[in-house]
């Protein structure tokens, strides 16, 4: 079954990665209530995910933003060009 719920997405890899909520607010230079409000599917608390997190966690998963989005079920991140900054 494909998962297209961004927070579902952002929970699931979290959690198959071996993340805390608390490691994720880290790396996002974030507070776990806002790692909790993005992974939340109740639409009061739910608070949609900056892209700059997106690209964050794309590297840190080693998927690809659309995977993240939910607009592809292929996990596979996109080759990047050279003079890329990561």
């Amino acid at each position: 079954m494909k998962i297209t719920s961004i927070p579902l997405i952002l929970k699931y890899m979290r959690i198959q990665q071996g993340y805390t909520q608390e490691n994720i607010a880290e790396i996002l230079n974030s507070s776990k209530g806002q790692v909790t409000r993005y992974e939340s599917e109740n639409s009061k608390y739910y608070q949609e995910i900056p892209v700059r997190h997106i690209i964050t966690l794309a590297k840190l998963y080693n998927v690809s933003a659309d995977f993240l989005l939910g607009l592809t079920d292929i996990p596979d991140p996109y080759p990047r060009s050279e003079n890329v900054n990561d």
